[in-house]
């Protein structure tokens, strides 16, 4: 990490105590202080969840659209034939095939953000789930990945669509932009993931289901967030 200027010394000074609350507002403006590195660092939220995702009936798991966008440039693969096929290239899918699609990744070629199948090629994805489930890409009809209408879910997670998921220990992360996007745009997305995250409660949470949640940059400090900010929590 590049060494702090005397600005970025008093200014981490200012965190103190790590057990200090932040707004919203100030933790994304403090990280944003706080950058010494070169390149565009993302902005990253952390949730830890009263849930045990050991218990089926306590897994989070879904997938929010930030309206700012991610940033990134996710590549998208469809499994899809005739006309679906057609209609996934023209909305912007990197890849789209069928039995060659499948032959190309059993041979590594997975270098994709996202999969997505239409419901009657899963017979030929089921036979990748030993390379797809591993990485998280295995299309899932409750995410919306195994769809018919596959030019929607491209224009999706080209648009800013992303997974969340629970971690054993209750966390979710999720990266919800870059520190080059304006504050404003950075706090939509976190308002975004956070109210989805809330939103997909599994009914065996008991008790307080959000606990904590922090917001950091990719080589910044992590900052607890106040949850009286925290709409739901």
């Amino acid at each position: 990490m590049a060494k702090l200027t005397k600005k970025n010394k008093a200014l981490a000074e200012k965190l103190g105590d790590n057990q200090q609350l932040y707004g919203v507002d100030a933790a994304i403006q403090l990280l944003k202080d706080l950058k010494t590195t070169k390149f565009d660092e993302s902005l990253e939220v952390s949730l830890n969840l009263g849930v045990d995702p050991r218990h089926a009936d306590q897994m989070v798991r879904g997938m929010v659209v930030l309206p700012s966008g991610t940033g990134k440039d996710v590549k998208v693969a469809v499994f899809a034939r005739g006309d679906n096929a057609q209609k996934a290239l023209d909305a912007g899918a990197d890849k789209v095939g069928a039995e060659d699609l499948l032959e190309d990744m059993q041979a590594g070629n997975l270098d994709y953000g996202r999969v997505i199948a239409t419901p009657d090629m899963m017979g030929v994805v089921g036979r990748l789930g030993k390379v797809l489930g591993p990485k998280g890409l295995m299309p899932n009809p409750k995410l919306g990945t195994v769809t018919p209408n596959v030019a929607e879910a491209v224009k999706a997670a080209k648009g800013g669509q992303i997974e969340f998921r629970v971690e054993k220990a209750g966390i979710i992360h999720g990266g919800i932009g870059k520190l080059s996007f304006s504050n404003e745009a950075l706090k939509a997305n976190f308002e975004a993931f956070v109210d989805a995250v809330v939103k997909a409660k599994p009914s065996g949470s008991k008790g307080k289901y959000v606990r904590k949640v922090g917001l950091s940059s990719s080589m910044g400090p992590g900052l607890k967030i106040d949850l009286a900010e925290v709409q739901g929590a």
